[in-house]
């Protein structure tokens, strides 16, 4: 008979205190205030009792779920010839981050060998989404509590920069941000949800897609939304985006150990100096976009910044831009998610065609 597993009694602690950490964090509008939050607890918990907090893999499994869900919604609420009038644009700035992101890890992965791997540089450098890299990273084996303080680090860096740099770079410019409904969440948008949350993991794995649990939702998501009665929404309600976020914290700051926070600090330096070298590449890019699409410097800038993707949009809609920031941001979303499921593969090449004789 299978022996069940122990309730971990520190949970009654770190539930409460991330939620009233997490609350007060969204209140002063700090960015990605329900992960943060979750990470703070979890991480201080783990790092206070010098043991791991194990979430169960049943949550990792909704939280994945509901990310890829989170992440699927605006792919299917932004107007295709939107999205088909940026494709080139979006593809080249994808391509560019990727590249970036690509050196990037793979610089620091060699300068650090045998605390990171190349998978763990790439995807702490890459731009697809704080809260959706971790993901990955668990899904693909590489160490999620780097590419987590990593990300995090970045969406900081992001978020807090963005509003001090728009008046620099004028707050006005032409055109209107497009704003997009995505619809009534119905009792058909719960039952599919719920169905999405229980099968998308086996169907992935069935379908051997890489990033299963993860891609398989996505996937899913999508074509449910093109199936179902228009106006009807498949983006969770508040407080289940909130329970996913938590989870996704919990995940990274749970497994923080003295060891772990240490390795992180020694690599501080190096990590932030790629962020900042990142930062700058989108910036020249913007002024690519800026050139050739004849948009605004602020409007290409908010379109190619690497990350705070919900921080970028509210200043887009502020500033009232162009369908250019959201449809490129969105399109470089995309793209990311299709190849980071295909990194181990990727990575692989890249050695290969590296220590490949001339």
């Amino acid at each position: 008979m299978p022996q069940l597993r122990t309730f971990d009694k520190r949970w009654l602690a770190v539930l409460p205190l991330s939620i009233v950490v997490g609350f007060l964090f969204d209140r002063w509008n700090v960015p990605a205030a329900w992960i943060l939050a979750a990470i703070l607890c979890a991480g201080g918990c783990a790092l206070l009792t010098r043991r791991e907090l194990v979430v169960r893999s049943e949550a990792t499994t909704f939280a994945k779920a509901l990310i890829a869900m989170v992440a699927a919604v605006p792919l299917t609420t932004t107007p295709p010839q939107q999205l088909a009038h940026f494709i080139f644009p979006g593809l080249m700035v994808a391509a560019v981050t990727l590249a970036m992101s690509c050196a990037g890890g793979l610089i620091l992965a060699r300068t650090r060998r045998g605390d990171i791997s190349p998978e763990t540089g790439i995807l702490s450098l890459l731009a697809g989404g704080a809260s959706i890299m971790p993901v990955l990273a668990q899904e693909l084996g590489a160490d999620y509590r780097y590419v987590a303080l990593s990300q995090y680090l970045r969406l900081l860096a992001v978020s807090f920069t963005l509003p001090l740099l728009t008046p620099f770079l004028g707050l006005y410019s032409q055109g209107t941000a497009a704003q997009s409904d995505p619809g009534t969440f119905t009792w058909t948008s719960w039952l599919v949800m719920i169905l999405i949350i229980v099968l998308g993991d086996p169907i992935g794995k069935l379908l051997r897609l890489p990033a299963a649990g993860f891609l398989a939702p996505l996937f899913l998501t999508v074509t449910a939304l093109f199936l179902l009665p228009e106006g009807t929404s498949l983006l969770p309600p508040d407080a289940v985006r909130v329970a996913a976020f938590l989870a996704i914290g919990w995940m990274a700051g749970g497994g923080l150990s003295t060891t772990a926070l240490t390795s992180f600090a020694r690599q501080l330096p190096i990590t932030i100096a790629f962020i900042a070298i990142l930062l700058t590449g989108c910036a020249a890019m913007a002024w690519v976009l800026h050139a050739c699409l004849g948009v605004s410097y602020l409007d290409a800038y908010l379109a190619t910044t690497p990350g705070g993707l919900e921080t970028v949009l509210a200043l887009a809609g502020e500033a009232n831009s162009g369908p250019v920031v959201a449809s490129v941001q969105i399109i470089r979303l995309l793209f990311v998610l299709i190849i980071a499921g295909w990194l181990p593969q990727l990575i692989h090449t890249l050695l290969s065609l590296a220590h490949k004789p001339h």
